[in-house]
């Protein structure tokens, strides 16, 4: 069993040195909230006494394409179709009640990542990945005029994206389960002073934590 799992690595290893790059699909489920900066008329207002960030659940699905760059080192760009919710509920001052303002989103993701791989260890090995990705929100309501108290989200966004995973190799597939943070760099906010509930942010920063399952060929 021994001999034929250091068979396979070493299979693979040659199998991937052959050819300068190798596909696969994947598939993610993610959690996703707002890091969020006050304005200064927070506290010059009476109309909003608190602001709570509210995770919400999400999935995706995407294309892996992977460069070979050494036997550690890959170049990988896995753009995906992906599908978020994040909430924020604002506290009303005047009789507490809270005001919930969802944000659904549907973005298309790209982003290019370093992987670093470790040694295997007979049929598996770990990695981590680091890189930037390109966000475009497809349910921006940036330019909408409906509802005079909506938070309004920029369409465009840069995220700082890291994590770390691992690499179960198989005769005919490389199947690796990766777990990934996004931070979002950008503000994502666009301020208007007229609307009640963003006139007390002065800005909006995407998170999101992911788990991914990757198929490799």
């Amino acid at each position: 069993m021994q001999a034929h799992a250091q068979s396979q690595i070493y299979v693979d290893d040659i199998r991937y040195m052959n050819r300068p790059f190798h596909f696969g699909v994947t598939m993610a489920i993610n959690n996703s909230d707002f890091k969020y900066a006050l304005d200064t008329n927070y506290m010059k207002q009476y109309n909003v006494l608190d602001v709570q960030s509210v995770k919400g659940p999400g999935f995706s699905v995407g294309i892996v394409s992977d460069l070979h760059l050494s036997k550690k080192f890959d170049f990988r760009f896995v753009p995906d179709l992906a599908f978020a919710e994040k909430d924020l509920n604002f506290t009303q001052r005047n009789n507490d009640t809270v005001a919930n303002k969802k944000t659904e989103s549907v973005y298309i993701d790209c982003p290019f990542l370093f992987k670093y791989k470790s040694k295997p260890y007979k049929d598996m090995r770990m990695y981590v990945i680091s890189g930037l990705k390109y966000n475009i929100d497809l349910q921006s309501n940036a330019d909408s005029r409906k509802a005079d108290d909506q938070i309004k989200i920029i369409a465009n966004d840069v995220s700082l994206d890291y994590g770390f995973g691992f690499e179960f190799h198989l005769p005919m597939v490389t199947i690796a389960p990766e777990i990934k943070l996004s931070y979002g760099l950008m503000n994502v906010l666009k301020n208007d002073d007229k609307l009640i509930y963003s006139a007390v942010l002065k800005q909006l920063h995407s998170r999101m934590f992911m788990f991914s399952i990757h198929f490799e060929g």
